[in-house]
């Protein structure tokens, strides 16, 4: 009697293993397939990127991009293969209102993340109208024959974090230097040149996805803006 009753347990009990055990692989089979047509129907509607291409004159000296800028940036905005960073800094101690711009970080395009860009090397090539800029602390030193040396031992770990190399990499500042800069640096330490834009300026960013940082009064609201921090206090010296 007991061993029937045991025997009758132990088929119900393998009975529900194998219903629980369908069902599962039938859930995880349905959620699979419908993540995928997701990921296929989503990445179909992405509009084509062109390659990217320098632009003629002034704002090719820069860097500046000729198919992707601030005309158009608009419309590859929230992409999910893609990264989009802002390099200004809060407070520049270069003088850029002298050429029209804002020392200040005035306003971001949303999407775009803020990372400092004279922290990474210091800038060269300004316009003797601003003065001098940053001359502080940096990621790496750039050398006379283009190529760059860390100057800590995160260096390279910092930039691969907040530049995915498996990303598309938008980059913008206030006029299109330091992202012309930004994109320098990345290309020198073996990023792919045609995954990076340099989108430009935000001084001349014309659409409506902007984040206002500076009111009418002329205050500045930072917290509004998502900046990265590189506080070099915590970083090792390269030897």
């Amino acid at each position: 009697m007991k061993e029937k009753f045991k025997a009758k347990i132990k088929e119900k009990v393998s009975f529900w293993y194998e219903l629980m055990t369908t069902i599962a692989s039938v859930v995880f089979v349905v959620v699979m397939v419908l993540a995928l047509g997701y990921r296929i129907f989503f990445y179909k509607e992405l509009k084509t990127l062109p390659k990217p291409e320098v632009s003629e004159g002034m704002r090719g000296e820069l860097g500046i991009d000729k198919n992707v800028n601030e005309s158009t940036i608009d419309e590859y905005l929230n992409r999910p293969d893609a990264v989009y960073r802002d390099m200004r800094m809060f407070k520049d101690d270069a003088k850029y209102e002298a050429i029209g711009g804002d020392s200040y970080l005035s306003g971001v395009v949303d999407g775009f993340e803020v990372v400092p860009m004279p922290y990474l090397y210091t800038p060269t090539g300004l316009p003797e109208a601003v003065g001098k800029g940053y001359t502080g602390k940096t990621l790496f030193k750039a050398n006379a024959d283009g190529t760059f040396t860390a100057n800590y031992k995160e260096s390279n770990k910092i930039m691969e974090d907040l530049f995915p190399k498996d990303k598309v990499i938008f980059l913008m500042c206030g006029g299109g230097g330091y992202a012309g800069m930004t994109k320098k640096l990345l290309v020198a330490l073996g990023w792919d040149e045609n995954k990076i834009y340099n989108v430009g300026g935000y001084w001349y960013y014309g659409g409506s996805n902007r984040t206002e940082i500076k009111d009418a009064d002329g205050n500045y609201a930072f917290w509004k803006a998502k900046y990265h921090v590189i506080d070099f206090s915590l970083l090792h010296e390269a030897k």
